[in-house]
């Protein structure tokens, strides 16, 4: 393990030992991977649905808007014939939505501020007016600006079927656009509200270092560390009306720092609950000492020759977006913690290689519990310390820059971890200081804490960490979190969306949330122009993915989160029960003009309880017959071909965009399992740990390099899958048309750009000189083919064969021509004359550095 010291008394790992970092809150048991659940994303028990009035704490004048439940109701998205096996043309027409929506003639009013935020309100708004010479200091200007609100109406002409709903859209925007006027007029803006990190916490100056925290709930604070022999009387903190503890330290006689960088710092409170020592709610950097349990805040702040200067310039955003999921602790093949150092020499280059364009890192907000798999945050300004410095993390993403690859940080804002001793819980020795109180401040599912993003400190504290990373670390944007979480107070939970849009806009619908998503995006998109945001949400919201200023909430992309659980279920079922329209509904119902990633399966597969899809394909057979040397099973020939199949029609029509989780682009023979002891549940269950092993707490990246194992050609075959997009842009073609899905030959055909796609599912049958229809004229030839001996495949296709076109109409396309379609096979053809082939030589090398 190797050690960093920063000053005396004080040593940080980078890669700690195996002990497992245990939960300090009553009843934790960790986040969304708990082995009570084992499952992160919002998944939809068919259980009763619950409803509740939400009381927006934003404005006491406004009302809320109540709709009826519509009698009819569809899947958000396109329609798609699922019986028919002719044809749909999704992305050249809008889709269209075929429910009655009624709004009440009676609106009931709500009262929209709740007695216990009424007196926090007028606080709130200008409790960053602390000393009138630090206010007028003057904030850098940065790159692009926040565009003032627009008119919000766009939206109607997207989607008409709004309009039945326009009472609260319009409020919801009128909402937004109130909000963004009281930041003008008290914080100067959103540019300048979103830099709470210059105010709040350490702010270092010329003379010496300011430290402030926002703890309405307490009596008295202290500044105590290892600077002051963590003494509550040396540095005692004065507070002012709004609630804002503040101590300067002027620096030494010798002008040095009066905290020395490394310092152990936290702040000491007398609250409602007692003597309380927290880590501040803004520090930049957190440290668990060998042997400890309790976390450290850590004053951060290295002499300037050892601090990371950026090098290389941040990538444009690339029209088509390929996103390699991938945590950083657990990327190593070697049963340990790994290191950003590591990630950054090891899994870049690979990533490069195999062709995706982006890479999105989990777990960087620090989480003082490991298998949390970062979704319990405790210190949201701080990268975790566990894989190595904040410097270390600047180099990953500077050499990941060299190397043209964006960087999405996996940021959690849709709830915190409810531990009392590392993070925001109880931090002022109340429950509503950053939460709401009582019921509505708890998710009862993932054991943790919710934010009140109608808090006017919340939104600062929220904005300014998102403006954080991207300007101090220089992330080309954000994958967030949680998103349906926060859009409804039921978190859809124990809710089935069916696509109804009284589903979406109601009582059950958190308007200050959806607010602070609009805010949020709003500030990444101004001052980021580059900036991607893509926002994990099941319920299939309408407006998410238009921009903020035609009435939308504003992401860039919505993650296609049916698309995974699709496969799950299909998996379950025999080949012949598998069914071409419901594969085709499923990936292309979706919102028009609202962009999606897609992903075959997500992290959440690969845990203990669960099942990748190539442990559903092939199980057991992994272990013992994924050798070349070794005769195959019929299962495991099966599972290879499937699995091929699988990810490329996902990504041929599932999206815009298009995301792997590490080591799922080779089949992953192992699941997740984080290191953990036994642990006790609310309930009174105890659960076994693993005896806090970190054996399947890693990647075997060495399986899908080896050339004599199969997983090597499945790993080939999603290199070259990334390398035809990157060379043709299928995903982000404007024209997609569905020809063929014809249930009896199990052949689904469809066009993205100028490529015709053609997949055979059906388990015995190949077809010669089947037809199929194409709109251009000309020659085609094969251009990726799953069926590729180096693919893993049988090799039945010759690639130096050329396909003409011939004119007369079939399945609805003035053209077509004539192949020979293999069982279980997936081929692409392209137009010769439009030919870019993908770089024949890479595709031969191997991933090895």
């Amino acid at each position: 393990m190797v050690n960093y010291t920063l000053s005396p008394g004080i040593r940080f790992p980078c890669a700690p030992s195996s002990s497992l970092c245990k939960s300090h809150s009553t009843g934790f048991n960790g986040d969304r991977s708990s082995p009570a659940s084992l499952s992160f994303s919002l998944k939809k028990p068919s259980f009763s649905r619950k409803i509740l009035a939400r009381k927006s704490s934003i404005d006491s004048d406004s009302s809320n808007i109540a709709v009826t439940a519509s009698e009819k109701t569809t899947v958000p998205g396109v329609e798609v014939d699922e019986s028919s096996s002719s044809l749909t043309d999704q992305l050249e027409a809008p889709g269209k939505v075929s429910e009655e929506s009624q709004v009440l003639d009676d609106v009931q009013r709500l009262t929209m501020k709740d007695a216990e935020n009424a007196e926090v309100a007028v606080e709130q708004k200008t409790s960053i007016n602390l000393h009138e010479a630090d206010v007028a200091e003057k904030v850098e200007s940065k790159p692009g600006s926040v565009p003032p609100p627009g008119t919000g109406q766009k939206i109607y002409e997207i989607d008409p079927s709004l309009s039945g709903f326009r009472q609260h859209l319009d409020y919801r925007y009128s909402e937004y656009k109130r909000l963004r006027a009281e930041i003008d007029k008290y914080e100067g803006g959103l540019e300048a509200f979103s830099h709470g990190y210059e105010k709040f916490g350490f702010c270092r100056s010329e003379k010496g270092i300011t430290y402030r925290e926002w703890a309405p709930g307490a009596m008295s604070a202290a500044l105590i560390g290892d600077f002051n022999n963590w003494n509550p009387n040396a540095d005692v903190m004065t507070r002012n009306e709004f609630g804002v503890w503040e101590i300067f330290l002027p620096n030494n006689a010798d002008g040095s720092s009066p905290i020395p960088h490394g310092s152990r710092v936290k702040i000491r409170m007398d609250t409602p609950s007692g003597i309380k020592d927290s880590i501040p709610a803004w520090i930049r950097f957190a440290v668990q000492a060998p042997g400890e349990i309790p976390y450290n805040g850590i004053y951060y702040d290295p002499p300037e020759e050892e601090k990371y200067v950026f090098k290389h310039p941040q990538p444009k955003r690339p029209k088509s977006l390929r996103i390699y999921e991938s945590h950083v602790g657990m990327s190593s093949t070697e049963p340990k913690i790994n290191t950003y150092a590591n990630f950054r020499d090891d899994v870049l280059p690979r990533i490069k290689k195999l062709g995706y364009n982006a890479v999105q890192i989990m777990a960087i907000q620090e989480h003082s519990y490991y298998a949390s798999f970062g979704y319990h945050v405790t210190n949201f300004f701080a990268p975790s310390s566990r894989f190595g410095t904040p410097d270390d993390l600047k180099s990953l993403i500077d050499k990941a820059h060299d190397l043209g690859l964006l960087v999405l940080m996996d940021i959690v804002h849709s709830h915190s971890s409810n531990n009392t001793l590392d993070g925001l819980n109880m931090f002022d020795g109340t429950d509503s200081q950053y939460f709401h109180s009582g019921s509505r401040g708890y998710h009862w599912m993932w054991d943790s804490r919710l934010f009140n993003y109608g808090s006017w400190e919340v939104l600062r504290y929220l904005l300014s960490n998102a403006r954080w990373w991207l300007d101090e670390y220089k992330f080309d944007g954000f994958r967030f979190d949680g998103v349906t979480s926060m859009m409804y107070t039921h978190h859809g939970l124990q809710v089935e969306f069916s696509g109804n849009y009284n589903e979406y806009f109601g009582f059950a619908t958190d308007v200050d949330a959806v607010i602070y998503l609009m805010l949020v995006n709003d500030l990444i998109h101004g001052l980021f122009p580059e900036a991607v945001t893509v926002g994990e949400d099941v319920s299939g919201m309408p407006t998410f993915c238009v921009p903020v200023q035609d009435g939308g909430i504003g992401f860039d992309y919505r993650l296609h989160m049916a698309v995974a659980d699709k496969w799950i279920e299909i998996l379950q079922k025999p080949d012949e029960d598998w069914r071409m329209g419901d594969i085709v509904h499923t990936l292309t119902n979706r919102r028009w003009m609202e962009k999606c990633v897609s992903y075959a399966e997500s992290h959440d597969q690969a845990l203990v309880g669960d099942k990748t899809i190539a442990f559903w394909l092939m199980d057991k057979d992994m272990y013992d017959f994924m050798a070349l040397d070794r005769p195959s099973t019929p299962r495991i020939d099966r599972g290879i071909a499937l699995h091929k199949m699988l990810r490329l029609v996902t990504m041929g029509l599932g999206g815009e965009g298009y995301l792997n989780f590490m080591g799922n682009e080779f089949g992953h023979p192992e699941w997740i399992d984080f290191p953990r002891g036994e642990q006790l549940l609310p309930t009174g269950e105890r659960l076994a740990g693993n005896n806090n092993s970190y054996d399947k707490c890693r990647r075997r990246f060495d399986l899908g390099d080896a050339e004599y194992l199969r997983y090597h050609g499945m790993q080939e075959f999603d290199r070259a899958m990334q390398h035809v997009e990157d060379a043709y842009g299928f995903m982000t073609s404007e024209h997609q048309y569905i020809s063929r899905k014809d249930e009896g030959d199990r052949i689904i055909v469809f066009e993205r750009g100028d490529l015709v796609f053609v997949f055979n599912f059906h388990w015995n049958n190949s077809y010669s000189d089947y037809r199929v229809g194409c709109l251009k004229p000309g020659k085609y030839k094969i251009v990726l083919d799953s069926d590729d001996r180096k693919f893993g495949g049988f090799g039945r296709l010759k690639h130096d064969v050329e396909y003409f076109s011939f004119d007369g109409w079939y399945d609805n396309r003035p053209r077509s021509f004539m192949l020979y379609a293999p069982s279980r096979t997936a081929v692409v053809y392209a137009l010769v004359e439009n030919e870019k082939q993908p770089e024949p030589e890479a595709a031969d090398d191997s991933l090895e550095s």
